[in-house]
């Protein structure tokens, strides 16, 4: 029984994965313009955020890249390397947006650029 529940969880985690990684990349654009507009303390605050969801989305490619696909679930490998992809590419984006955010810190905020 309890190799049952285990197998029978492999897909559920799949399709969760999919779903919350696929909502939380859509629509993201930078706009560098909108940290111009920012305090040195909410640029610094922001920077803060973009590392927290930088590292966060690394530990969850990582836990989706580790998982171990049983071979009967046709398709699995193909949705884990698809889950791990997008992953990857929100931290792509992250990345670029913690890039706009410290040339706007360095720009504006002279004492803490570093």
């Amino acid at each position: 029984m309890n190799w049952t529940s285990t197998r029978a969880s492999t897909p559920v985690l799949a399709v969760v994965l999919l779903a919350v990684t696929g909502c939380s990349s859509l629509g993201r654009t930078i706009n560098p313009a909108k940290y111009d507009s920012m305090s040195c303390t909410e640029l610094n605050s922001a920077l803060g955020e973009s590392a927290g969801e930088i590292s966060q989305t690394a530990i969850t490619r990582g836990k989706v890249a580790n998982t171990s696909v049983p071979r009967w679930l046709l398709g699995g490998s193909r949705v884990k390397t698809a889950v791990a992809n997008r992953e990857t590419a929100r931290i792509d984006r992250l990345k670029q947006q913690q890039d706009a955010i410290a040339a706007a810190r360095a720009r504006k905020c002279r004492g803490s650029a570093g």
